[in-house]
């Protein structure tokens, strides 16, 4: 049986992602061009930048569902093909199927694997404990609010332990008090795992909170990847250095 503590201890490292001189978008429709980008095992990195400036293009592309038109898009120093196991991809959508309980979604990408019906069980209901949702874990999708179909996304993702994680705008379409529990448990989730986030974003401080690092889009072109300073505090409004950044990081979107 799989404890929450054997969840906690990093059994796979994060997976190197890459872009080299890479143009993205699809076949007479680019929208970034010249990218390079390397994102580090185990960090977790935002993408910020205007409305249809490439975001979600580049990461799709880092999650092998776009081939680069140009240039080179990698994973641990060899070129990405595909999909793959390893990397997870979670979108605004939960994409929950409706017809399973939050439980058999957990299961399902360990059934994918192969593991047997006690095994899976045993990490789903762990998955779901951590998340929060032990109670609803034998509900419907459409019987618990968004905030719990996106904790059982989560959830579902992690449970495969993925070396990347993928995720384009989970939390946009909640409230402001949801969202903000989404920030702590996805960063509370994460410890441990090992796995390289790369999180898309339309809000700066989502962004600063989150990253390690905040990559700036805009203008066709990967603008900007800077640091963010730490330790990771939702209460330091004041620090110099992030009222720094956040400033800079609005002018270079232009707001």
């Amino acid at each position: 049986m799989t404890s929450s503590s054997d969840l906690r201890s990093p059994t796979r490292t994060g997976a190197g992602l890459t872009l080299r001189n890479a143009a993205l978008g699809r076949p007479g429709a680019p929208v970034l061009d010249d990218v390079d980008l390397d994102v580090a095992p185990g960090e977790i990195l935002t993408l910020v930048g205007p409305s249809g400036c490439g975001k979600s293009t580049l990461l799709r592309t880092l999650a092998g569902l776009l081939a680069p038109l140009s240039g080179e898009a990698g994973q641990d120093g060899r070129p990405l093909t595909g999909p793959a196991a390893d990397r997870a991809l979670i979108f605004q959508e939960d994409a929950l199927l409706p017809w399973r309980t939050l439980r058999a979604n957990v299961e399902l990408p360990l059934a994918i694997k192969g593991l047997p019906r006690a095994e899976r069980r045993s990490q789903a209901e762990t998955w779901l404990e951590r998340v929060g949702l032990t109670e609803q874990s034998g509900k419907l999708p459409h019987r618990v609010s968004g905030g719990q179909r996106g904790r059982a996304q989560l959830a579902r993702a992690l449970a495969a332990a993925p070396r990347a994680v993928l995720m384009d705008e989970p939390f946009g379409a909640l409230d402001a008090q949801t969202r903000a529990g989404m920030q702590d448990l996805l960063v509370e989730v994460l410890r441990g795992t090992g796995a390289t986030v790369v999180f898309v974003t339309h809000d700066v401080d989502e962004a600063l909170f989150l990253g390690d690092r905040v990559a700036l889009l805009g203008n066709g072109r990967l603008t900007a990847v800077r640091d963010v300073p730490r330790p990771r505090d939702r209460t330091a409004h004041d620090d110099p250095a992030r009222v720094a950044l956040r400033r800079d990081v609005l002018t270079s979107l232009g707001t």
